[in-house]
């Protein structure tokens, strides 16, 4: 652990993509002690911020500064399946070197291996039960975990490490509900600097400070989440009350300006006919002309002057209201009548032991929450039922055409734009009719024709989507694994209300309790060695329990 107190220093800090998009320029921030929540818009740079503090990007301009050790969370853990649990954990040499001494090889290279670290394994065992690992074994490889469970283990790795600056880019992702409860109280108990980009209320609800990254600048708000919630509504509401006097004011200006405009008139008509009839000596109306329009003017210029000032309060009282961009999941036409078979899955033995005994069948519109522990097999199942993996024994039949959204949305090519991605699923699409649909996910112009490797994980969810909708024919069935991954609140929010007005039958496999209530699902199916019906007060009160 380092000596002086740990902290991150952003200064000047500009990046701007290799393809001429810039995220931040001559950004200011500084994180201490504490737990800090970033959260933003999708897009606004959050991950790209956390990538540069911790070394995996380089800054265009400017420089970040890190007094301590850091751990870092990548927001998608990729793992080779042949590395042991032991690699992750980055103990395998200590291991290696404790296990020959307790043989009887007392070469100096092992005595240096394992330095001051002897109980290694034994607090390697505890953080792994700390996090609800407790049955994964240290010679276990990653092919062997799920992907919720392989997260797990990148946390333990940082918390044997003990860092002193600990960066989590969308921790929760894939994690199931126990697992998340083990997460929380490992982001509880942190005493160090620590960065957390999320989007899940319940883990920002345990942080100290919110850091709101908005259009290249950071501003902080004490508290967790829901007070940042309330702190930014009474924002609003006075934003909002300003707007309304400045609009007031602003149409006061200009009936007084209207006002002074015919005053001025009526003077000029006067004159003019004063001088016509010549009651006055010339040189007495020409004086008395010259100074009315030297007054008329002063009274123009000061009531203009007046109205530009009100332009410009209401147009700074509008800067300060928020009116963010919603992405608008325009889903196709898709009606199932209530009769129609869906699909149909018989005696079905899924690859790494999950099983659907007897005949199970998905009829008409219905809306399935699949619910389950990470490793249970939820995503095994939909890839096989969406014809991605062939079943080990048994059958999984669609009746209707079908649409999967993947957790880990590598359904894009990277090396494409966001239209040209678009334009393979659907060959038979204009270019004009890509570009409308991509319009309504946010992806508009130039952001159009964006690489698929710049997105952040919320734009690369909203291509993904986007593609799948465009596809054709249009989807009946519509399968999501974990679709709230990633995405903003506001985006969450849009795509629940899409979801509520899908006519379709829907199979949502996720962890997020709150969301899954939100789109009107009929039927819960839990998924734990096999498939059986449950509701969401059985899943809460289980969660509760454990």
């Amino acid at each position: 652990m380092s000596v002086s107190p740990a902290s991150i220093t952003c200064t000047s800090l500009s990046y701007v993509w290799p393809d001429g998009t810039t995220v931040f320029e001559d950004l200011q921030v500084a994180f201490g002690p504490g737990r800090s929540g970033l959260i933003g818009l999708n897009g606004s740079g959050k991950s790209t911020l956390v990538k540069l503090i911790a070394g995996e990007l380089a800054p265009t301009e400017g420089t970040v500064r890190v007094a301590g050790e850091i751990g870092y969370l990548p927001q998608n853990v990729t793992l080779d399946t042949t590395l042991r649990v032991e690699g992750v954990l980055g103990i395998t040499d200590t291991r290696a070197a404790l296990h020959a001494i307790e043989a009887g090889d007392v070469r100096e290279e092992h005595f240096t291996a394992v330095g001051d670290d002897w109980d290694v394994e034994e607090r390697a065992t505890a953080t792994l039960a700390g996090l609800g690992l407790g049955h994964v074994g240290l010679d276990r490889t990653i092919g062997e975990v799920s992907g919720g469970e392989s997260v797990l283990l990148r946390m333990a790795a940082l918390l044997l490490r003990r860092p002193d600056v600990l960066l989590l880019d969308e921790p929760t992702n894939n994690l199931d509900l126990h697992a998340r409860r083990r997460l929380y109280a490992a982001v509880e108990a942190w005493s160090g600097v620590m960065v957390v980009v999320s989007h899940d209320r319940e883990l920002l609800d345990r942080v100290d400070q919110i850091a709101d990254l908005r259009a290249g600048e950071v501003t902080w708000y004490g508290g967790n989440f829901s007070a940042y919630e309330e702190a930014l509504a009474a924002e609003q509401e006075t934003a909002e009350r300003l707007v309304r006097v400045a609009e007031s004011d602003l149409r006061k200006q200009k009936r007084e300006l209207a006002d002074a405009q015919v005053k001025l008139a009526r003077r000029k008509r006067y004159g003019q006919k004063m001088w016509d009839t010549k009651r006055e000596p010339k040189v007495v109306m020409g004086e008395r002309k010259r100074q009315a329009q030297v007054a008329a003017g002063k009274h123009r210029i000061m009531h203009e002057g007046k109205l530009a000032e009100a332009r410009e309060r209401l147009d700074e009282a509008v800067e300060a209201v928020r009116d963010d961009d919603e992405i608008r999941v325009d889903l196709p036409y898709t009606a199932v009548p209530p009769g129609r078979s869906v699909f149909t899955l018989h005696d079905l033995h899924l690859r790494y032991g999950a099983r659907v005994e007897g005949e199970f069948e998905l009829r008409g519109p219905e809306r399935i929450a699949l619910v389950g522990r990470n490793g249970a097999g939820k995503t095994t199942l939909l890839r096989t039922i969406a014809g991605e993996l062939d079943a080990v024994s048994g059958t999984a039949t669609a009746h209707v055409p079908l649409r999967f959204l993947p957790q880990r949305l590598d359904v894009l090519d990277d090396e494409l734009t966001v239209v040209e991605n678009v334009a393979r699923f659907a060959p038979e699409a204009t270019g004009n009719r890509i570009r409308a649909r991509l319009a309504r996910f946010l992806f508009r112009g130039a952001r159009a024709d964006q690489r698929v490797a710049t997105l952040s994980g919320g734009e690369r969810f909203r291509a993904t989507l986007a593609a799948l909708m465009l596809a054709e024919p249009a989807p009946q069935l519509l399968m999501l694994d974990e679709p709230t991954n990633n995405l903003d609140l506001a985006s969450v929010r849009q795509l629940t209300t899409a979801l509520a007005s899908y006519e379709g039958a829907l199979i949502v496999a996720s962890h997020d309790i709150r969301f899954l209530q939100s789109i009107a699902v009929t039927r819960w199916l839990r998924l734990d060695g096999e498939l059986r019906d449950t509701t969401a007060e059985e899943v809460r009160a289980e969660m509760a329990t454990n």
